[in-house]
């Protein structure tokens, strides 16, 4: 047994060495968690060029998380998110008896949350994720909406999907129909919402009368109007409850309103609404041997129709104004500001210098590891929420780079996977440490810049990210000189952030560089 251990651990050690052998230009995934001191590797420094770019309004349709709320941010200003969806029946030509009343109804969106005990009597206790700003009230106010939010764009010839942006608040506004549906007597139902991390605890009677508990996650809650649910639901023509496409024609919707509380700063959530629905509890009559009694039924309507989400921008900061409107993109800027949603972006050219590309690509160096960094400017980020993480891509084409792809580290924690190509915050190493700074890896996009002379040393783009594994692009409503298309994470998210740049006014130790370690051929 000892003697077949050890012949298992011989092969293992020559098929590592044999593998390694056979492709010294190995892939850098991995070499973080083997620390910092990159072994022997000879060290480059690069210039770059990196400067702002307004983003501008951006598709917003059918994203996976929406921001709802408001958030006061002093690096960037004050954003208000509000949000609108269309409604699928979950059964379509429901069977509904004579003289059908509603009982209650309740709209139910889970929020992102985290457990964190269970308690003796069988309650549990939440923190919620992604809550921006303090815990400070809101106005929500939930309307019909009367605007019909097509699949298809007619001036395509209904060949590609219909993009809804971002500053279209006022379409949906100037659309909206009746009072809200909200209109429950607690405040904290519209006039004050919070988000509440409480668990929700719903009584449940059995149908022999029996009384318990049923406890889930917290969630956005809301008593909606059971006259209008009566109207608009349980006395519809039969014919306008058959399909889903002709449903969507006849209630076109929700409309959900953001207005701010006075003296409240409020705050805002990010929250997948696509889980969302709507329950419909009602009774009607039933008719059994000439005996009619009532019975309880229910009826649900989904939130996963077509979206949008509007986001309005007031008190803008006037430095983050100023830098996103006079780019200096011949030197590069003193900070670069990335502003989530439809903010501002920062673009980044490598091997500015006349003749260095080609010099590295004469030397014939053999590329280890290629890093970015990014030092957060934290006097200007002091107070304000620092995004989790940033994007970096292919600005020329639109799409990820080599590194994002050949990445395929992934954790329980979805949020941190691509660790190694990364772009995570690095915070101080103290309980509720502040960021320092934001490392991406770009070792195999430089590795085949110098080693195939042919290959194009594109514009890189910089972005805040929602999600790391959304590599798709959302439709600029304007092109701003440089692209179309904004990575879909960069709209999902509501935060910014602020870095140094490259300008010769940054402090050598804060100026973004890239960093190249290499070795030298025999």
């Amino acid at each position: 047994m000892h003697t077949s251990s050890f012949f298992k651990r011989i092969l293992f050690v020559v098929s590592v060495l044999f593998f390694y052998s056979c492709d010294k230009e190995y892939n850098a995934i991995g070499a973080d968690l083997l620390g910092e001191n990159n072994f022997d590797f000879l060290q480059y420094t690069s210039d770059v060029v990196a400067y702002n770019q307004k983003v501008g309004p951006a598709d917003a349709t059918n994203l996976l998380t929406n921001a709802l709320g408001i958030y006061n941010d002093p690096a960037f200003g004050k954003t208000t998110a509000h949000f609108s969806t269309q409604l699928n029946l979950a059964v379509l030509s429901p069977k509904i008896g004579a003289n059908a009343v509603v009982d209650s109804v309740y709209l139910s969106v889970p929020y992102f949350s985290t457990l964190k005990t269970i308690n003796a009597d069988g309650s549990k206790t939440y923190e919620l994720d992604s809550i921006y700003g303090a815990q400070a009230p809101i106005k929500l106010s939930v309307f019909e909406s009367g605007y019909f939010m097509r699949d298809l764009d007619p001036t395509t010839g209904f060949t590609s999907s219909q993009s809804f942006y971002t500053d279209q608040t006022t379409l949906f506004e100037n659309s909206k129909i009746g009072s809200r549906l909200n209109n429950a007597s607690s405040v904290n139902q519209n006039d004050a919402f919070f988000f509440n991390p409480k668990e929700i605890i719903q009584k449940v009677i059995a149908t022999d009368g029996k009384v318990s508990l049923a406890r889930s996650i917290p969630a956005m809650r809301l008593k909606l109007d059971n006259t209008f649910f009566t109207t608009k639901i349980l006395n519809a023509p039969v014919a306008k409850l058959a399909s889903n496409d002709v449903f969507k024609d006849y209630f076109r919707g929700l409309y959900f309103k953001i207005e701010t509380v006075s003296g409240s700063a409020g705050s805002m959530a990010m929250m997948n609404f696509k889980d969302g629905k709507i329950t419909i509890n009602y009774t009607e009559d039933l008719v059994t041997n000439g005996v009619t009694t009532r019975v309880a039924k229910t009826m649900e309507l989904n939130l996963n129709g077509n979206s949008i989400n509007l986001l309005d921008q007031s008190n803008v900061n006037l430095a983050y104004l100023n830098a996103v409107n006079n780019p200096n993109s011949a030197s590069g800027d003193a900070n670069l500001y990335l502003k989530g949603g439809d903010g501002a972006m920062a673009v980044i050219d490598l091997f500015k210098t006349s003749g260095e590309l080609a010099l590295i690509r004469s030397k014939g160096w053999l590329i280890n590891e290629a890093n970015l960094i990014f030092h957060i400017d934290a006097a200007k980020m002091a107070t304000s929420n620092e995004p989790n993480r940033i994007y970096l891509y292919d600005l020329t084409n639109n799409r990820p780079l080599v590194d994002y792809f050949l990445d395929n580290t992934n954790f329980i924690d979805a949020k941190k996977s691509k660790y190694v190509f990364s772009g995570l915050i690095n915070k101080e190493a103290v309980a509720n440490g502040r960021g320092q700074t934001y490392k991406v890896r770009i070792t195999n996009q430089i590795r085949n810049l110098v080693k195939y002379a042919d290959s194009t040393n594109v514009k890189l783009g910089l972005v805040v990210t929602e999600n790391i594994a959304e590599s798709s692009f959302s439709k600029l409503r304007t092109a701003n000189g440089l692209t179309s298309k904004v990575p879909k994470a960069s709209v999902m998210n509501p935060l910014g952030t602020v870095l140094y740049g490259s300008h010769s006014s940054v402090p050598l130790d804060k100026r973004l560089k890239l960093q190249i370690y290499y070795t030298k051929p025999n």
